[in-house]
C-alpha cells in the first residue's frame, strides 16, 4: 500500500494496514454539535473511507464556541453541509454523506444504519438518542459498532471524562436518564459510551428562550474532548483488529 501523505504520520502510530483498515470503514455521525463536529473530523482526518453525517441544523453564532464548523462566515448555513465541505478539503478521497434530517424511529429506515460499520451518537435530545440505541441495538450482532456521547453541557473540566459500559456510569444526569429511559422500553444490552463524571455547579444561569428548551452552558475544551474519545474508540478498534499494537 503507498500511503497518502496526508496519514503518513498516522501510519508510523497504527501501522499501514491499519490505515488500510481505516480507508475501507464506513462512519455514520448523528449529531454534528459540540461533540459530533470535531469526532467526525477527527474520523476523516485519520483516513475514515466514508463518512455520514445527520443534522437537521442551522449554524447559529451560539454555536461559535464549540463547534468546529461554525464561525461568523457560516451563520444560517446547514450544519452538515458546511462540514462536507469541510472534509472534503482534508481528504477529497472521503465519501462524504450529508443527511439535513432529525433522527428518529419513524425515519430510522432511511439513514441505512445497517451498512455502517460505525455508528456515533451524538444526539442532545433523549427520546432521539433512545431511538437511535433501539434502531442500531447499541452494536447488532452483525459486526456493527456503536459508540455514545452522554451530557457535556455545564462541564468544563475534560480531564473527568471517561469510558464505560452505560450501565457503569456515574455522576451524569443525562446518561442516568437513558438508563431509565432503556429500562422503560426493555432493553437491557450493553455499549460504550463516553461521559463525565464532574459534578454539577450548583448554580448556573440559563438562557429561556420562548416556545424553547432551555439553553445550557458549553464549553469546546469538554465537548472537543469527548468527540475526540469518540473518534478515538474507532481508531482503537480498527487498530485492535488490524493486530496494531501501538495504540
Amino acid at each position: 500500500m503507498s500511503v497518502n501523505p496526508i496519514f503518513q504520520r498516522l501510519a508510523l502510530i497504527t501501522g499501514e494496514d491499519a490505515l488500510e483498515r481505516f480507508a475501507g470503514s464506513s462512519a455514520i455521525v448523528f449529531g454534528a454539535g459540540g461533540v459530533g463536529s470535531w469526532c467526525a473530523e477527527a474520523l476523516v482526518r485519520c483516513g475514515i473511507g466514508r463518512i455520514a453525517i445527520v443534522d437537521h441544523d442551522t449554524v447559529c453564532e451560539s454555536n461559535i464556541n464549540r463547534q468546529i464548523q461554525a464561525t461568523t462566515l457560516t451563520v444560517g448555513m446547514p450544519k452538515a453541509d458546511v462540514l462536507k465541505k469541510r472534509f472534503l478539503e482534508i481528504n477529497p478521497q472521503c465519501d462524504v454523506i450529508v443527511w439535513n434530517e432529525m433522527f428518529n424511529r419513524h425515519n430510522a429506515h432511511i439513514f441505512g444504519i445497517e451498512k455502517s460499520d460505525y455508528v456515533i451518537d451524538a444526539i442532545d435530545s433523549i427520546s432521539c438518542k433512545l431511538d437511535l440505541i433501539e434502531a442500531a441495538g447499541a452494536g447488532a450482532d452483525g459486526g456493527l459498532k456503536f459508540f455514545s456521547s452522554m451530557g457535556m453541557a455545564r462541564k468544563s473540566d475534560p480531564s473527568r471524562i471517561k469510558v464505560a459500559s452505560i450501565w457503569e456510569t456515574k455522576g451524569c444526569p443525562l446518561a442516568r436518564a437513558v438508563r431509565q429511559g432503556l429500562r422503560k422500553r426493555g432493553f437491557s444490552k450493553s455499549f460504550t459510551v463516553v461521559y463525565s463524571d464532574e459534578s454539577l455547579p450548583a448554580y448556573e444561569e440559563a438562557a429561556f428562550v420562548p416556545g424553547k428548551k432551555t439553553v445550557n452552558g458549553s464549553a469546546v475544551p469538554v465537548t472537543a474532548s469527548a468527540g475526540m474519545f469518540l473518534a478515538g474508540l474507532v481508531l482503537r478498534d480498527i487498530c485492535d483488529n488490524a493486530g496494531a499494537g501501538a495504540l
